[in-house]
């Protein structure tokens, strides 16, 4: 084939693949080891999504299933939580969905990060970043919020839609509600790993929510890391750790660290009030 025609086919196929990307409000994937960043703009709303990897297999922007949309604040009343709602400044939700066919996977967990400059960043701000399965419930995964307009990130054992919430919930209630959370998880999952781990872990997890109530936060907050160092140490050997595109594993030292993480998170804000 005359070069000339090879660059211009290679041109329309770029260009058709651009487009396509772009109809979803994905722009300019890039992949760079470990980490996945993408530009997302619909209308006047846009953010910078960044996917940050522990360990991963089969990483690409085809592999990601990355896609956005814009909707009315008031669609998803009903998703989140009272007190919780989507800033009409930036009414955006950014989907992960990797393929089933695609072998995307990884081990532990990962960190999803959204940056725009459509909302303002302000000391006490009560923006974080939330996730929610296809179609079902908002829940906070905020592990830092900092400027830059808005920076929010959290962590998760696989992938689902997530939007910048705003949420002005009693602190001690959504802590309560983590640890609820964290609770529930260990309950679920406690046959997926020895009945040593799974008592050391529901000891570590007593033992923080028992010096939370009692005021002492700082002891919250070792109690919680050196449970997420015991989950870290076991992952793999004695927790199952991965997920894959195919949705056949369940990552429950991924699940474990995630809920721990953004309980720390909140925890922190609490000892800084």
């Amino acid at each position: 084939m005359h070069s000339g025609i090879r660059l211009a086919a290679f041109a329309m196929a770029f260009s058709w693949a651009y487009a396509a990307t772009a109809a979803n409000g994905i722009y300019s994937v890039e992949i760079d080891g470990n980490v996945a960043t993408a530009d997302v703009a619909i209308g006047s709303a846009s953010a910078t999504l960044t996917i940050e990897f522990e360990n991963v297999v089969g990483l690409s922007a085809e592999n990601l299933g990355l896609s956005a949309k814009v909707v009315d604040p008031l669609s998803l009343t009903s998703r989140l939580a009272s007190g919780v709602s989507l800033p009409a400044g930036l009414p955006l939700v950014v989907k992960i969905s990797p393929p089933a066919s695609g072998g995307l996977s990884f081990s532990g967990v990962v960190s999803v990060e959204l940056y725009t400059h459509d909302l303002q960043f302000t000391v006490g701000s009560p923006l974080r970043l939330f996730s929610a399965p296809d179609g079902g419930t908002f829940t906070d995964i905020t592990t830092s919020v900092t400027s830059g307009s808005i920076r929010t990130g959290g962590s998760k054992p696989d992938f689902s839609e997530f939007i910048i919430a705003a949420d002005v919930r009693p602190l001690a209630s959504v802590i309560q509600s983590k640890y609820s959370k964290l609770a529930s998880l260990l309950s679920q999952h406690a046959g997926t790993m020895g009945g040593q781990l799974s008592g050391e872990l529901s000891g570590l997890y007593s033992a923080s929510q028992n010096a939370y109530t009692s005021g002492n936060l700082e002891a919250a907050i070792e109690y919680l890391e050196a449970f997420n160092d015991a989950v870290v140490a076991a992952s793999g050997s004695e927790i199952p750790d991965v997920w894959r595109s195919s949705r056949d594993l369940t990552n429950v030292a991924g699940l474990l660290r995630a809920a721990s993480a953004t309980l720390r998170y909140s925890l922190t804000l609490a000892s800084n009030a």
